[in-house]
Order: structure tokens, then sequence, then C-alpha cells
């Protein structure tokens, strides 16, 4: 299963009913599910045909139902590339591929918690080549049929989409402008940016005041149930324009809180963040080590450094009755802490 050598962890599902059951995306690994909190583990994606994953949703609805999206939401040279979105409707025994089988990477999928057949996702599209499916992609008959309601250009897909926690006609989303060459990534743009959608996905309208201008990478934005006004951003930019922000109504207007992005081999590797359902000053971003912040950004902290746990953090669940209970995927496996990563 998907612990210590089991590889980069792209994302984590949590049954919403039945907390025994969890479901895990792996980067090179396909998914694993386990029913019993991580005491045993099975693979349930071995038999399609892609091994990469970059994200796994459960339907709230209906825990049953699951999607995957194929390719790895990162942007190393070593990535592997998918065949599309795929959906189960028997916990994942059986699965189905929906199209987009050119999008290479998928960095999310979105279920409206009041229609199941209400479907986001966000492409990326191919790392190495221009053109694919990438941007937005909206169906609203459970992944039957596909409409594209957000195209930019042929280097700049959608790499984060969350929806407001308050009204699910109400979406955020991140562009990402990004292609990789033999000799270098390059890693940003003048395309990537922040939108917004006040109908459900069907129109876009990108946000500027602000945010920086000129050239950004990767961008990954959080929302919180416990203020739904509230929405962060971590942006990759130029220079004193990158770093955390905060909007307080919406998206409409942000403020830069921190200089902090994520480091180590890039923004483009990390650079996600989670904020606290319950708390919502207390966000966590995605880095080599996991990085805190309990202020709304005006500080950031490492999130402990014991050697009982690998680095390179991808995903993280946050216990919505207890944000001290965390599961967070790395690029060595799954770990759980129960005291807020004070030990795993």
């Amino acid at each position: 299963g998907p612990a210590l050598m089991g590889g980069r962890i792209a994302d984590i599902a949590i049954h919403t009913e039945d907390r025994n059951t969890w479901y895990v995306a792996v980067g090179s690994g396909g998914i694993w599910k386990t029913t019993n909190r991580g005491t045993t583990w099975t693979p349930i994606f071995d038999e399609e045909s892609s091994y990469s994953i970059g994200t796994i949703s459960i339907d709230p609805h209906n825990p049953q139902v699951i999607w995957a999206g194929t390719g790895e939401n990162v942007s190393g040279r070593h990535v592997g590339w998918g065949d599309g979105i795929y959906k189960s409707v028997d916990g994942g025994k059986t699965w189905e591929n929906l199209g987009l089988e050119e999008s290479e990477h998928i960095g999310r999928i979105l279920i409206d918690p009041q229609n199941s057949d209400h479907i986001l996702v966000a492409a990326e599209g191919p790392l190495w080549s221009p053109g694919g499916d990438r941007g937005i992609y909206r169906s609203i008959d459970g992944g039957a049929s596909w409409k594209k309601t957000l195209e930019i250009d042929e280097n700049t897909g959608v790499t984060d989409l969350e929806f407001d926690p308050s009204n699910s006609n109400v979406v955020y989303a991140a562009s990402y402008q990004r292609r990789r060459q033999v000799w270098s990534l390059l890693a940003g743009g003048p395309n990537s940016g922040i939108y917004k959608s006040t109908d459900g996905g069907v129109t876009w309208k990108k946000k500027s005041n602000g945010l920086p201008s000129g050239d950004i990478g990767k961008i990954g934005l959080a929302v919180t149930p416990a203020d739904p006004y509230r929405v962060y951003a971590t942006i990759e930019a130029n220079g004193s324009n990158k770093g955390f922000y905060q909007s307080l109504d919406k998206g409409e207007s942000w403020k830069k809180k921190n200089s902090y992005i994520s480091g180590g081999t890039g923004p483009h590797y990390y650079q996600e963040i989670e904020a606290s359902p319950s708390d919502p000053d207390l966000v966590f971003q995605m880095d080599v080590f996991l990085h805190i912040t309990k202020d709304g950004g005006a500080t950031f902290d490492y999130l402990g450094t014991g050697r009982e746990k690998h680095s390179d953090n991808h995903a993280l669940w946050i216990d919505p009755e207890n944000d001290e209970h965390l599961i967070a995927g790395t690029d060595g496996g799954l770990y759980e802490t129960f005291d807020q990563g004070v030990s795993w």
C-alpha cells in the first residue's frame, strides 16, 4: 500500500459517512483503497490504461461514486501522464473512462454538492506539447458529455478549482501557463491567473484587483466554510509580487499577506494549500516541509520537521471535525497525525 516507499501521493479522499474508508491517488502507482483506516490496502486501478493519477474525488451525495483524474498534477521531468477522467459507481471495483483523453494532466475534479450530475474539471493539458484538452470542462449529465467553458490558449490550462462553500454557483479557478522543454521548464506566463464564475462554471471572469501582473506561475487556491467570503491564493510570480494572498470579498479584491511560496524543487512541484473547515485563519501549504499559518497568512512556520515523516508534501486531508487530525501524502508515502504535526 501507499506507505514508506509507495511513492508520490497526489491526492487523498475520505469517505464522507464511513471514516474507515480512504482512497489514495498515487502519482505513479494508481489508486489504493482501505476500509480500515490504513491497516490494509487494496489496489483498485491496476486494470486501467493509466498508472498516473492527479486527483480523486468522492460524490458527496453518493460515496460509492468515485471520480479520478489521470496524469500527475505536477510539472517535473519525471511525471507520468494520463488518458482522461474516470468514474466508478461501485466504490472503485470497476471504472469507466469518460473522456478528456488528451488532457494528460488533471488538477482537480469538483462535484456540485447540490447536483451530482454537475461536474467541473481542471485540465492542465499536456506538459511537453501545446494543445490537447486544456482548460475547464463542465458536464451536466454526470460525465456523459463535456463542454469546455474556459479556454485561454494552447499553453495555458487550469490547475485548481474551488466551490464557494456557501453557494456552488460561485467557483474559483487558477489558470497555469507552462511548457516543459528538454532544456528547461517555462513555468509561467502572462495568462496564468485567477478566474471566478457566478453561474456554476458556465462563464468566467479573470480577476486582477490586488493581484500580480505580468508573468505568473502556479497558483494554489483554498476556501473555508468557516468564512465563505474568504479566499486564499498562493501565487508564484516575479520579485516582490510572489506570495500568499487573501480576499475577504469572494475573490473580487485581493491583498498580499506574505512573501512565502513553496520552494525546493520549485513551486510547480508543490504550491497547493488547504484551509481548515473550522478555523478561517488556519491554512496549510504543501512544500518540501509542510507550512502552516494560524493568522490568515500574516506569518508562516514549519509544521513539524521530525525525521519520522518523509518530506516533499503534495496532499493533505483535514478532519472536518478536528483540525488536529491530518493525513498527509508525500513523496515517500502516507502519514497521519492527531496533534497537528507534532508527531506523525
